[in-house]
This record gives structure tokens, sequence and C-alpha cells, in this order.
């Protein structure tokens, strides 16, 4: 499928700043579930931002700027094919040892609801690709019927933010269903990881990111799992960047730290 993307974020760094620098993950990669056909990324008042590969495997860029405008646009555009593998991304180049992806975080804690029925579950050789199956629509289930569980809410631009038990609680969004799939595998010793990326709808009311995770099998690779979806990545995903939860493959990181980033312009549709 051809894919085409429009995305801009607007940042407000506010009046008299001597120097800014914004580290930015917005670049996807070609890999064996998609091939990038054209890609731009522009930054107000720069040419070409710093590109370079980093610790987990992406294309990063670092936008550094002396007296920078009090607000800061951040455009891309471009085409993607996807290639619909069944949700198998494989062994990307570039990756860190799958073992890194072990590590819990503050964002990624797993969920008592969803894990304890997989406690005892074999999930080594051929019965880890149905314990993973299980476990995302086991997410799906609990997040969905709104049992007790660590919330992460994600705004438009793949960022979480934890929040604690209330009363009322956000509806669930990509970054909780992500998260909660990683915190159940992770803690079943099975290497997990969060991704950034976009995804084809119909609905054109609810512009961002979206996001899902992927969890490691020593035979097939990486794996992709959409559990708020409740389905392998597609030829509808566009992969962008992975890390360990949504704070690490957050497509934008600004210093100074400034609020949270602005979607002025989103657009993802399938193309010719």
């Amino acid at each position: 499928m051809q894919i085409a993307i429009k995305h801009q974020i607007r940042l407000g760094l506010g009046e008299g700043v001597a120097r800014a620098i914004q580290h930015l993950l917005l670049t996807p990669q070609t890999s064996s579930v998609q091939t990038v056909r054209d890609w731009r990324l522009e930054v107000d008042g720069l040419d070409d931002p710093t590109g370079f590969r980093d610790a987990y495997g992406n294309r990063a860029h670092l936008a550094s700027q002396t007296r920078p405008p009090a607000e800061l646009t951040i455009s891309v555009s471009g085409m993607v094919e996807t290639h619909d593998r069944a949700g198998v991304v494989g062994k990307l180049t570039g990756d860190p040892v799958p073992a890194l992806f072990k590590r819990m975080t503050p964002a990624v804690k797993p969920v008592g609801t969803i894990v304890s029925r997989f406690r005892s579950a074999p999930s080594t050789g051929k019965d880890r690709i149905p314990l993973l199956h299980g476990l995302m629509e086991r997410v799906g289930e609990v997040l969905t019927r709104g049992e007790p569980s660590q919330s992460h809410s994600q705004d438009g631009n793949g960022q979480s933010q934890s929040q604690g038990s209330t009363t009322e609680k956000a509806a669930p969004v990509a970054a909780d269903f992500a998260h909660a799939f990683i915190g159940a595998a992770r803690s079943l010793a099975i290497p997990a990881r969060y991704v950034s990326g976009y995804l084809v709808t119909d609905d054109s009311d609810s512009p961002g990111f979206h996001a899902w995770a992927e969890a490691w099998d020593e035979g097939l690779g990486w794996i992709g799992f959409d559990a708020m979806l409740n389905l392998c990545p597609s030829e509808r995903h566009v992969r962008v960047a992975s890390g360990l939860d949504a704070v690490s493959a957050a497509p934008v990181r600004s210093v100074p730290v400034v609020g949270t980033p602005q979607v002025t312009e989103f657009s993802v549709s399938a193309g010719q």
C-alpha cells in the first residue's frame, strides 16, 4: 500500500530563548515491512537537521538553533510503501540486543489482571507466539472493560504521562495498550518494545501518532502486536521509531522543555 503522510508540529518556545535543541524521531526507515519512497523533514530556520542513528536503531535528528523564534514549526511529509508481513518485522539493522527490552521503566509496569493467567504458561519455542497473541487479546479485554490498571495517557504526538487511580479515568489510548502489553511481556521475561508510527484510518477527527508493541521471538525476530486494534500490524501501519516506552520513542523532545507540542496539520491516507 502506498501511504502519503503530512505531519506538522508547533512548539511554543517563548520569547528570549538563547538556544534551543530538539531531538526528533520523525523519520521512518526502509525495512521488511515498508519501503520509504520519499521523506522530508523541515524545521523552521534550518536547512538540514543533523541526522544519526540512536541507541535503539532509530533514524534520529538534532535541530539546534541560536535565538530561535518564539514558535517553532516542524514538518514532515512523504510517501511510504508498506508490505503486509503479518506483523513480522524480523531483525533490523542497527537493533540493540533484544535483552535490553526486558528492562522495566516507570512508564511500563505489569498489570496483575493481565499477567496473572499467563504466569505458568510455557513461553519458549513454539509456545511463544500463541502466548503473545493471548496477551494481546487480554490487554484489550482489560483496558476496554476499564478494569483497575496503571494508566498512561498519550498526547497527539505520542508522549505518555502516568496517571494514578482516580474515580474517573480518560478512555485508554494507543500508548496505554502498548505499555500494558509491554509490561506483561517483560514480566514473563520476553523482550518487548514500544513502537511509534502512523496508521491509515477512516477517522479524520483523531490526528496524531499511533502506537503499538513489538515482542521478540528467537525464530522470527521482532513481531508487532497492536493491542488497541487486537491485530498484528498490517499494511495500514507505518513504523517510525521504537524504544523502551513512549518517552524514549517520543517524536519530539525539546531543550528547553516546553509544553505539549501541538499538532497543527495531520493527514495519513492511502495513495496510488
